[in-house]
């Protein structure tokens, strides 16, 4: 009979789950699109490319789609448990609350230990795919692009301008400017084509152009005074076809550089991070001790200038006394040492700026390797909320549970920003601010797992009036034999 009992709840969970994770899943999918889309625009790349692309992107997703999709969906089912009286008709059989949630319990430790393996495996796995065919792209689509109607300045040492572009991948062009950008010693040169269009070139490092119909005009006048520019006119040749070549390697080497392949920590596993915070703490700690001595010689430096005007006692006093130094001298000590105090404090504002790179990025590494932990406990927790909460409201359907589970969802990810800003400034310690949201919402999860069980009216109206009643009362007037007056 419980088995039978079993089989119906985890039914009855899966149904709004795979519906809950297609939806969430697609709307972040969808938040990835408008964020990294117009990078792709202009690069020629097929909607094959694209969509694989984003799908090695938005495969991190998951790691925040499916704790939601627990709390959802435990709601959604246990309200509609509560709405249709099945829960009342499992109490009145002798079947407690705890053992109705049993089953659900054990699906979700499953699907939390499944995250946990696919956040440490699989999401790395594709994050470094991802960023490999971002490097890939870099390298043989740079990106260029070019706007119909306005110069551009995108190629090093050339200006020009496309009146109209069109063509699956926007290789064809109409109503062509291109002027090179000369100094004084080098020859003035425009070509205007009627139209033209962009070809592969047998080096990446380079842009074909093949234009018709045009003409290129050009000065040979580079270096000789203005009075010979004058006199003689710049120089027009007409051309049917014509065929230029524009080094971007310039362009390309940026573009690698920016998406160029490095040990980044999101491409690693837990066991792997271990060894890539013990770096991060043996660099930091080596960075510290440099500061230290540095900051201490700079400051010893200068104090050991301002004293040398009492070199010639037997002791040092505490204070250095400027009186017995002539004024020009006095104001020269002065002025180095104004000098060597600005000096260290720059040094230290520079050293500040590194050292606030270095714990950020600590802080980065640390909460990203514990989140691959914290985020599969997030799951049980969220069943625990859901499926008290909706057992609480007896409600199903898409209507208050969705906006229930919104604000706590909200709640959730608003503290883990907070905390993770916190730590990235170094006010508070990573392994703290990765579990800080859990530890906070646990209690929350134990607390109304116990009213669930003492069938407590949470969301009884009635009760919090009369909770209120003594207060409202002593405000509120007395209508009593109002009707005689």
């Amino acid at each position: 009979m419980l088995k039978i009992l079993d089989r119906y709840i985890i039914k009855t969970f899966f149904g709004p789950f795979f519906f809950i994770f297609s939806v969430l899943f697609f709307i972040f999918i969808v938040n990835i699109i408008w964020v990294q889309l117009g990078q792709f625009m202009g690069k020629g790349l097929s909607y094959w490319q694209i969509l694989k692309l984003l799908f090695y992107l938005g495969v991190s997703v998951i790691s925040m789609v499916l704790p939601l999709t627990i709390l959802l969906a435990s709601i959604m089912s246990f309200g509609e448990f509560g709405e249709r009286y099945e829960l009342a008709a499992m109490k009145a059989a002798g079947i407690s609350l705890t053992r109705v949630m049993m089953p659900l319990l054990g699906v979700a430790t499953v699907l939390a230990i499944m995250l946990f393996f696919f956040s440490n495996n699989i999401i790395p796995d594709f994050q470094k795919k991802a960023k490999n065919m971002l490097f890939n792209i870099a390298q043989t689509k740079p990106a260029l692009n070019f706007t119909p109607g306005q110069f551009i300045d995108q190629i090093p040492g050339y200006m020009v301008k496309f009146d109209k572009i069109y063509g699956e991948n926007g290789e064809n062009i109409e109503g062509v400017f291109v002027h090179r950008k000369a100094n004084t010693y080098e020859n003035q040169q425009s070509i205007v084509a009627e139209k033209g269009k962009f070809v592969p070139a047998a080096n990446k490092n380079f842009l074909k152009l093949v234009l018709h119909n045009g003409y290129v005009f050009e000065d040979n006048f580079a270096g000789k005074g203005e009075n010979v520019r004058m006199k003689q006119p710049d120089q027009a040749i007409k051309f049917d076809t014509l065929t230029s070549h524009f080094d971007i390697s310039e362009i390309i080497n940026q573009a690698i550089e920016k998406e160029q392949i490095t040990d980044d920590y999101r491409f690693q596993t837990y066991g792997q991070l271990n060894q890539t915070i013990a770096k991060s703490k043996k660099e930091n700690k080596l960075f510290f001790d440099n500061v230290g001595a540095d900051v201490l010689g700079q400051t010893n430096s200068v104090v050991a200038y301002m004293d040398r005007g009492n070199a010639h006692k037997a002791a040092p006093k505490p204070q250095v006394k400027l009186d017995t130094i002539k004024s020009d001298k006095k104001l020269e000590i002065l002025y180095n040492a104004y000098n060597r105090l600005d000096n260290l404090k720059t040094s230290l504002e520079s050293k500040k700026s590194e050292f606030s790179t270095n714990v950020k990025y600590f802080s980065k590494v640390v909460i990203y390797q514990q989140r691959i932990v914290s985020y599969s406990v997030t799951c049980i927790i969220f069943f625990l909320i859901g499926a008290s909460l909706g057992s609480i409201i007896r409600k199903g359907g898409m209507g208050l549970p969705v906006i229930i589970a919104i604000v706590i969802f909200i709640i959730f990810y608003v503290m883990n920003v907070g905390v993770e800003n916190l730590s990235w400034s170094g006010k508070m310690n990573p392994y703290l601010a990765a579990w800080l949201p859990n530890f906070i919402l646990l209690p929350f999860g134990i607390w109304m797992t116990y009213k669930a069980l003492t069938d407590s009216q949470l969301f009884d109206a009635e009760k919090y009036k009369a909770l209120f009643k003594p207060i409202t009362k002593r405000f509120s007037k007395s209508k009593e034999h109002q009707r005689y007056q």
